[in-house]
């Protein structure tokens, strides 16, 4: 059994891959933004072991909720999941995994939900840009954050995922890609003991390893996003490449 934190568990795929986890009888710890929506979470994932709150756009919530995870001891996984198409795209989808990565006690396994869509986007030439930074871009940024991490974490499993594009709010009903295979390839990292699991710094989807853009691995384009996500949130990762 693995104890398990997933960012964005109310609804989507972060809601359905807490569901599959606690079918499997692991610990699930889950997440929402706010109380209604915990409640309701509680609600629905009555078997989950904590339902905690935190607004991700909040920089003083997501250093709270770092805190307040610790308390529970060392997770096995930890899936990034949270994520929005429109609105403060670096808080929630860039630099609150960046606090949580390192605010929390490194787990043995980092999943990050990246997109195909990361492809297209571009880094920041300054913190000015934070602002105006498209989907794109921050699914770039997390991409680029992950390599990172997977480099200065060499005894934790850190991977991406793209998930597809798949009906859930954010994707549409339209979308054409298996809700399933989404979030399969999550729980998969974040638990098996297959060889092909147990990997670092890769880009998977539907448990397949692909292959990224490029620049993800470019290390001064992680540095440069490093010294930007200290700067906002005055929060450091403590070890270098």
């Amino acid at each position: 059994m693995a104890k398990i934190f997933i960012t964005g568990s109310s609804d989507g795929l972060g809601l359905l891959a807490a569901k599959a986890l606690l079918s499997q009888d692991h610990e699930v710890c889950v997440h929402a933004r706010n109380e209604q929506r915990a409640k309701d979470l509680k609600a629905e994932l009555p078997n989950a072991s904590a339902v905690l709150i935190a607004d991700l756009a909040n920089i003083d919530e997501v250093k709270q909720l770092a805190k307040e995870l610790n308390s529970f001891g060392r997770f096995d996984g930890i899936i990034h999941n949270a994520g929005i198409s429109s609105g403060e795209l670096f808080n929630v989808n860039v630099l609150a995994p960046y606090i949580l990565t390192a605010g929390i006690e490194t787990p043995n396994r980092l999943i990050y939900l990246s997109s195909s869509m990361h492809k297209s986007g571009s880094m920041l030439k300054n913190e000015a840009e934070i602002p105006n930074i498209s989907y794109s871009d921050s699914k770039f940024l997390l991409t680029l954050l992950m390599n990172y991490v997977a480099k200065i974490y060499p005894e934790t499993y850190v991977n991406a995922v793209d998930p597809g594009w798949v009906p859930t709010k954010m994707g549409g009903q339209s979308a054409p890609d298996d809700l399933q295979k989404g979030y399969e390839t999550q729980l998969w990292l974040a638990t098996s003991e297959e060889d092909a699991a147990k990997v670092s710094g890769k880009y998977f989807f539907h448990q397949q390893q692909q292959k990224p853009y490029s620049e993800i691995t470019n290390t001064d384009f992680q540095q440069k996003l490093i010294a930007i996500c200290k700067n906002q949130s005055g929060v450091e990762l403590t070890k270098t490449i």
